[in-house]
């Protein structure tokens, strides 16, 4: 976030200059740090990251001017990546491969799901084929904007709506699994002790490294699974055993949990007000499709229905990881069918795009 161009057009000052950026970052803590202690003393699942949401959330669609610290949502992905890399061991990485086929399945409802939420979406939002088809595709907000927008949908439509699927996810899928779902039985790691901080820290840092290399391949959500790939192969291997403090977890979950709140812009919600009422509705939608396929695989394969509804949610990796964490569900296992989901989905967009026109009618870019 940059200061505004001054009255002679000079170019925008960094946000660390900005005193007005520091007064709004200070508001946006503030009332996430709030929304997450009340949370936690209201007993609400996942109170640091849902509580933060929740407010930052309000009070951004009241109006208030917020801001969140750069990369503080990509610094929290790293620190739940690695943390639930470390949870591997031979026996999980064996089980979590063996479900390849269970992981293809599920990408392939995924998307005939997203699919079905693409034609809900057009009457309802009255926007163009395009913009209705990448609005509602399961996958990451940037690239489906861009693709929006070199075929010709509306971009600020296209990332709305895509916000507006995670905030849903998040809001509902989290406090659903919780109040309803069973506890799994995955244990902690044990504490970390002194030298085991030092170890955590120099994986953090290769954390880091290991992002650098793969924003250069076509991997999706590299601040996620980079720092995870790393912690696999520490921790499947037996080179390195420990836990991410609860702290740095929570402080994890608050700053993500910020970051979506900071989302619902009031400008943005008042200027396509039916665009993102419809918006909701579909993510309602998609929701409620990824509860009747966990049960649908639960039924095929040896995946809780809890976790199999997490692995199945339209979107929002990280927060499902997390919502698998506490619950002492495989997080590896949800992670690893949003993985493959978020893989498969950018690589075919386009070709998946082609038949949705076809089966609609028109061409590519068609405002029909």
């Amino acid at each position: 976030m940059s200061a505004t161009r001054d009255s002679k057009g000079a170019a925008p000052a960094p946000w660390w200059r900005d005193p007005t950026w520091w007064s709004r970052a200070a508001l946006t803590y503030a009332v996430a740090l709030a929304g997450g202690t009340a949370a936690s003393r209201a007993g609400i699942p996942l109170p640091w990251m849902l509580g933060p949401f929740f407010a930052c959330g309000v009070f951004a669609a009241a109006g208030a001017r917020l801001a969140a610290v750069p990369m503080s949502r990509e610094l929290g992905q790293l620190a739940v990546g690695l943390a639930v890399g470390l949870r591997f061991t031979p026996a999980t990485l064996v089980a979590t491969l063996a479900l390849f086929p269970a992981m293809l399945a599920a990408t392939i409802y995924v998307m005939v799901y997203t699919f079905i939420a693409a034609l809900i979406f057009r009457p309802l939002a009255a926007v163009d084929k395009t913009t209705a088809f990448f609005a509602t595709a399961a996958g990451g907000v940037a690239d489906m904007a861009i693709i929006a927008r070199q075929k010709g949908g509306e971009t600020s439509a296209v990332a709305m709506v895509h916000a507006l699927r995670v905030s849903t996810t998040v809001a509902i899928i989290p406090l659903v699994v919780i109040a309803f779902g069973a506890p799994g039985t995955q244990p902690d790691a044990p504490p970390v002790d002194g030298a085991g901080l030092i170890w955590l820290a120099l994986a953090l840092v290769g954390s880091v490294g290991v992002v650098k290399l793969l924003q250069r391949t076509v991997l999706p959500n590299p601040w996620l699974v980079g720092p995870m790939f790393l912690g696999i192969a520490l921790g499947a291997s037996g080179l390195l055993r420990l836990t991410v403090p609860p702290l740095l977890i929570i402080a994890a979950q608050l700053a993500i949990g910020a970051w979506l709140g900071t989302r619902f812009e009031r400008r943005a919600l008042m200027a396509l007000p039916r665009v993102a009422a419809s918006g909701v509705v579909v993510s309602l939608f998609m929701v409620a499709a990824a509860g009747l396929g966990a049960f649908a695989m639960a039924s095929l394969t040896e995946v809780p229905v809890t976790t199999s509804f997490l692995a199945l949610a339209p979107a929002a990796v990280t927060e499902m990881a997390i919502t698998a964490k506490v619950m002492h569900l495989d997080a590896e296992v949800v992670t690893a069918f949003h993985v493959m989901r978020i893989f498969l989905v950018c690589s075919t967009i386009l070709v998946v795009f082609r038949i949705y026109n076809k089966l609609t009618g028109g061409a590519d870019g068609s405002r029909l």
